[in-house]
């Protein structure tokens, strides 16, 4: 009988802790529904929903531009692309671009009979054994332009600093190029695929990275002819039109 008003008060102990313990998590919960409903919850926003919209939208792009892994002629290339958004996702794109083809710091011209090496002079890279006008180097490039159909599956964010939220997307590019290669200017046809990053900096503007690889045949002196592909890096800026949008609910 003893042992059983033993356990009866043990019982009813434990049920008085679990009591109080439940009281204080139940403090607990206020203080994080307060904090929910708090200013805490109103300096950090939610990271959903798209802040900036592109659907219906014209993208004017200028933009500086370099080649990479050049082995004679390092382009520099200042051009535009305009781009229409026909969806979020989808738009279609026509760019010009005029290169300026400068001699590579890696290219080296050796005398065969043991002379040494030397940085070639542009007419050794562009002209024949008579003197004559010739793609003697491959890589020069002037004018290149292509019509691309543009593909913006990722929409993410950045949390830079305690309250700064940047907004970006990630597209694909794939199209045709037609570009005109060597001293004479030749016109060869070719294609492009590649990626880019828009990173947003208000309602119409943004920062636009993109690497592009540029397919095409090109044809050399002397009968010496090759299938080429031409890594190029662009930074620019893009403008929106018109410069508002209805943001997503």
């Amino acid at each position: 009988m003893k042992l059983s008003r033993t356990f009866i008060f043990l019982c009813l102990f434990a049920a008085s802790a679990a009591f109080a313990a439940s009281e204080d998590e139940a403090g607990d919960v206020s203080e994080i529904d307060k904090d929910a409903s708090g200013p805490l919850r109103d300096r950090i926003r939610p990271v959903s929903g798209h802040l900036f919209l592109m659907d219906g939208r014209f993208e004017v792009s200028p933009s500086i531009g370099i080649s990479l892994r050049d082995a004679f002629w390092q382009k520099v290339g200042f051009g535009a692309a305009f781009t229409y958004h026909f969806t979020e996702t989808v738009g279609l794109s026509a760019r010009a671009t005029y290169n300026l083809s400068l001699v590579s710091g890696t290219a080296q011209i050796c005398d065969p009979t043991g002379g040494g090496c030397s940085l070639p002079t542009v007419d050794e890279l562009t002209r024949d054994g008579e003197g004559n006008l010739a793609n003697v180097a491959y890589g020069y490039m002037s004018l290149l332009t292509s019509i691309d159909l543009q593909w913006a599956p990722l929409y993410g964010k950045l949390a830079l600093f305690s309250e700064t939220i940047l907004n970006f997307n990630m597209y694909g590019l794939i199209g045709p190029t037609f570009l005109m290669y060597g001293p004479n200017n030749s016109f060869t046809v070719g294609g492009n695929v590649g990626i880019g990053f828009r990173f947003f900096i208000n309602n119409w503007l943004c920062l636009r990275l993109e690497l592009r690889d540029v397919l095409y045949y090109e044809e050399g002196a002397a009968g010496r002819n090759s299938f080429r592909n031409q890594l190029m890096t662009e930074v620019g800026f893009s403008l929106f039109f018109p410069t508002v949008f209805r943001e997503e609910g």
